[in-house]
């Protein structure tokens, strides 16, 4: 939109929305630049588009307020907090609508590493391309570790961490701890030298790597090359639990599984007694139930047993009566006397019973037999 002045006789008067946006678009020309200066007043929200912050000089207290969309910022993983220092890689502009002077930040850097940054992400690509930090290469951690190796620091708080994590869980672990420096240009090679002297340790199944929080300088040495491929190649499972939760060297990739902190690594490697006791008490009652059951229903299948062998006799007896009852009923229905009954004769001749007339002749005796008797006859 052209940006026009109204006149007023010989006068030509901008309004404020009109000044604005001159001003920035002229301030849109300028190039982008570095701004060096201290983190203050970070202000960010998940439903905002950018993240607001302001950079302050430490030298004479000059501020200078900057954006940067949310996406960008999110993606750097700097984790600022106020007085952080940092450089700003961006463009002047002018919040037309209100006539706020800001920087649009394009890049965010810590002040002092954006060499080191820069190493470490070229490091991370050449690793991740040769398949170090893959899921497929992770192992699982064992069960029941017969013995854990610690590399940590001498007397640092991480050691107590870890050692007491593990003492509360599971009293009987066997721990053996590898003290070495931690931070420092010594330490990355220190580091790997007490890896390898814990895995000649017999029956070590488990290794973890602790080191509490610090700077992104002290953390430093577990992000070396020589530390992360000797953590790839360890032959036991390591677990890294290096910094705090937002810290994430290099050796939490190589590492087959990564805690938030040293407690957190306890809690990983061993497991918990008391859970164990429950379980096995759950197990044990569950078993208990088990075994009351089965003699519940095998006393119920010896007493329908016994029921049926104290029956079975009468049983028998009474099937057997029934049959014969019945091949009673049937010979009574084919007794002659049945057919007697219904009205029917036998006549005999001799002892011959006369099927024909023709088997006898006038004057014949005969003997009738009937349902209640018999008689005597002469054939007419």
């Amino acid at each position: 939109m052209k940006v026009e002045a109204t006149a007023y006789g010989d006068r030509k008067v901008f309004s404020v929305s009109a000044f604005n946006r001159g001003i920035a678009t002229w301030l849109q020309r300028l190039p982008t630049v570095w701004v060096e200066g201290e983190v203050t007043e970070l202000k960010r929200h998940v439903r905002w588009q950018s993240v607001f912050f302001t950079l302050k000089d430490p030298g004479d207290g000059s501020c200078l307020g900057v954006s940067m969309p949310r996406g960008q910022f999110d993606g750097l993983r700097l984790e600022l907090a106020d007085g952080d220092r940092v450089h700003a890689y961006g463009r002047p502009e002018l919040y037309a609508a209100r006539g706020e002077f800001r920087l649009r930040a394009l890049s965010l850097e810590r002040f002092g590493l954006g060499d080191h940054l820069a190493a470490l992400e070229r490091l991370k690509t050449k690793l991740a391309a040769e398949g170090l930090f893959t899921a497929e290469r992770k192992r699982p951690l064992p069960v029941w570790p017969r013995a854990i190796g610690l590399v940590t620091g001498n007397d640092a708080a991480a050691k107590r961490d870890v050692l007491t994590g593990i003492q509360t869980r599971f009293p009987p672990a066997h721990v053996v701890v590898a003290e070495t420096y931690v931070q420092g240009p010594r330490a990355a090679a220190a580091i790997v030298d007490a890896l390898r002297r814990l895995c000649e340790v017999p029956g070590l199944d488990v290794v973890v790597v602790a080191r509490g929080g610090g700077s992104f300088e002290d953390l430093l040495p577990f992000s070396d090359e020589r530390l992360v491929r000797a953590i790839a190649g360890c032959p036991v499972a390591v677990v890294s639990a290096v910094g705090h939760e937002q810290d994430t060297p290099l050796c939490d990739l190589a590492a087959d599984v990564r805690a938030s902190t040293p407690t957190a690594a306890a809690r990983l490697v061993v497991p918990d007694l008391g859970e164990l006791r429950e379980r096995l008490d759950r197990a044990r009652a569950g078993l208990e139930r088990g075994a009351r059951r089965s003699l519940d229903v095998h006393a119920q299948r010896l007493a329908h047993a016994h029921e049926r062998l104290w029956r079975a006799p009468a049983l028998l007896v009474e099937r057997r009566a029934s049959g014969l009852e019945q091949a009673a009923g049937r010979l009574r229905a084919l007794s002659p006397k049945a057919t007697l009954n219904r009205g029917y004769a036998i006549v005999r001749a001799g002892e011959a019973i006369v099927r024909s007339a023709a088997a006898v002749e006038s004057g014949d005796p005969i003997d009738i037999e009937v349902s209640d008797g018999r008689f005597g006859a002469r054939v007419d």
